[in-house]
């Protein structure tokens, strides 16, 4: 999908893309301030490269992990390529890379997935007069878009860890209704949650140094103010996501440390009962033999006998358990 974004009545609005038949090749507008590229086809890369002048990068190209393949100056223009957080409210969310590449006045963003904040800023600019005259100014405020939504994610997970660690430390130890096993899952989701924002933060942290560099010489006093202003707020972030996911790794120890406590206590009581009716089941063993000589056979209380021997042994080893406080 190509979207292009350019200046009417002071506020950036969508243009119509011109294309004809399906076989026709597509047409960009020339006023186009911000093009927006989502998993293009062909026909709309050979229309961005007639724009621009070269390739749009390709998803391999997005996938490199060396920092000189994601932020580099090429043809005029800067490419840089971050991590970005998508699908944070279903239970597989994706941090994948996006291309951010300034060519003159103009920003093309490149991307395969479908964060937020694309949609967010482009509806906010439609109702802002006068506020985003270039294209720098314009992927400004997409990251700034960016840094808020990972903010609020972040915030999002940092409720839930506070009220998985309420539900862990519960005075009411004994809850039934209590489940490790939904409370462990569901911290393992968040971890990875938190991780992938961190990891976005850094890339993002990354490209904001870089960009600060390649636009020093020409870049407003406005632009790096909002560049400072950015790159202060993804370092606060990134504290922040280590405290939570350092909140949730004591988290998962202390679950399983209850868990195992838990466990202990079961085999602690199957041990204490397993002792306790050792003793009787050792003589009912004993006179229940049939032998033909044996000497009980011929008491007149034996088997009253019988039963005080077994109770009793059964009892004292109850008490010394009570008394040694291991019960």
């Amino acid at each position: 999908m190509l979207r292009s974004f350019g200046l009417r009545e002071s506020c950036l609005r969508r243009n119509l893309t011109c294309s004809g038949e399906s076989l026709d090749p597509i047409t960009v507008p020339q006023e186009s301030l911000w093009i927006d590229l989502f998993d293009p086809t062909p026909q709309e890369r050979e229309a961005v490269k007639a724009l621009f002048g070269f390739d749009p990068p390709t998803k391999e190209d997005m996938e490199e992990i060396e920092i000189s393949s994601r932020l580099y100056q090429e043809d005029g223009a800067i490419f840089m390529t971050a991590l970005v957080l998508s699908r944070t409210e279903s239970g597989d969310p994706e941090c994948l890379g996006v291309s951010f590449i300034l060519a003159g006045e103009r920003l093309l963003t490149v991307r395969y997935s479908e964060p937020q904040p694309f949609n967010t800023f482009a509806n906010r600019a439609e109702r802002q007069i006068n506020v985003w005259p270039r294209g720098d100014i314009i992927m400004a405020g997409l990251l700034e878009a960016i840094i808020d939504r990972t903010a609020d994610v972040l915030e999002k997970v940092g409720s839930e860890v506070d009220a998985v660690s309420k539900q862990v430390f519960s005075t009411n130890g004994d809850d039934p209704s209590r489940d490790y096993q939904k409370i462990l899952l569901k911290l393992g989701g968040r971890n990875d949650l938190a991780s992938k924002a961190r990891e976005s933060l850094i890339s993002m942290g990354r490209m904001l140094a870089f960009l600060s560099q390649a636009i020093d010489l020409k870049s407003t006093k406005d632009m790096k103010g909002h560049i400072k202003v950015m790159t202060r707020d993804v370092q606060s972030l990134a504290d922040h996501t280590t405290y939570l996911s350092n909140k949730i790794t004591f988290l998962l120890d202390a679950v399983l440390g209850v868990v195992n406590i838990g466990q202990s206590r079961i085999i602690r009581i199957l041990s204490v009962a397993a002792t306790v009716f050792l003793p009787p089941t050792l003589l009912a063993s004993i006179w229940g033999m049939n032998f033909k000589f044996m000497p009980e056979l011929e008491w007149h209380y034996g088997y009253v006998i019988a039963w005080a021997s077994i109770v009793l042994s059964a009892i004292v080893p109850y008490l010394i358990f009570r008394w040694r406080k291991w019960l």
